[in-house]
């Protein structure tokens, strides 16, 4: 049994393996019905469009039976305790699959199920996010080895996974964020060799870079702090035509969607053939069908 977690808990050759095998996936490789006769419960306590559905078609394609649950919809949303819920649910399920607010409920889960526990967001990361976008740039640029990401906006969850990819693979990451927002996992990322760079200037973060990356600058549980985040990051750490100019003619666009048009990014790079955000989207199905495989079938 494997949970996946965090991106931490992968060899950098696993990591690399879920990579490829993403792409498998993707290019129809892979015929067998690796879920047949299993049920998987999805627990969403935060919304979601990407990650639900393609878990949910990933389920269904592989041959397995997806159970999407709310928070409110379990006993949990009456007072039971995560551990008796994880307990109980896998009597029932072969893996549970978690979008929740605190990566701490998520460990604590994790600790008292006896069946795969997936990560599908919470706050401190976001993994499967991660392995979609390392198959998307290795599909586009034939290779992952040598490439430059710059990461421009909020330290968050995704930035956190990203941190510790790049520690494992071997790709330079720079990091535009302001002062006092650097991703949590930063540390850990440089103790796993991580070759992890900030700049504060996006204008000078993004020079010789093959990929920016960004994302919202308010992530869902943030909205208290939405005017305060705006003050900090619009409009200096805004991905637009102007900052694009400043990288390579052949870099690409990250961004792992929903966004906010005209806040992070501009209509211009976002719906441009440049911005890759629609084949990260597409990839999230492929990456969550390795992600299953791995931890279900080792």
């Amino acid at each position: 049994m494997r949970h996946l977690l965090s991106i931490a808990d992968l060899s950098p050759q696993e990591l690399s393996q879920l990579v490829d095998r993403t792409i498998d996936f993707k290019e129809g490789k892979v015929g067998e019905k690796a879920l047949r006769e299993k049920c998987i419960a999805l627990i969403f306590q935060k919304p979601s469009t990407r990650t639900r559905v393609s878990f949910e078609v990933a389920i269904n394609e592989l041959g397995g039976h997806p159970i999407s649950l709310g928070w409110s919809e379990l006993q949990l949303g009456r007072g039971e305790t995560i551990a008796d819920t994880a307990r109980v649910l896998s009597k029932y399920v072969h893996a549970v699959i978690m979008r929740l607010y605190k990566h701490t409920e998520l460990l604590e889960f994790a600790k008292h199920s006896s069946v795969p526990v997936i990560n599908a967001l919470t706050d401190l990361e976001h993994p499967c996010q991660v392995i979609a976008d390392l198959a998307t740039l290795k599909q586009h640029f034939g290779k992952l080895e040598g490439l430059r990401l710059t990461w421009v906006g909020d330290g968050n969850n995704v930035c956190n996974s990203l941190c510790l990819a790049c520690a494992l693979l071997g790709l330079e990451l720079v990091l535009s964020i302001p002062e006092g927002y650097d991703p949590p996992l930063l540390d850990k990322a440089r103790e796993m060799g991580g070759k992890v760079e900030v700049r504060r200037e996006p204008s000078e973060a993004v020079l010789d870079c093959d990929v920016i990356y960004t994302d919202v600058f308010v992530s869902m549980g943030q909205e208290t702090q939405a005017e305060q985040r705006m003050r900090v990051f619009y409009p200096k750490y805004q991905v637009n035509r102007q900052l694009l100019e400043k990288t390579k003619t052949n870099s690409v666009v990250l961004h792992c969607q929903p966004w906010r048009i005209g806040q992070e990014i501009t209509a211009d790079v976002a719906y441009s053939e440049r911005c890759l955000a629609f084949q990260q989207a597409e990839n999230r199905l492929h990456s969550a069908k390795s992600v299953l495989e791995f931890c279900l079938l080792r």
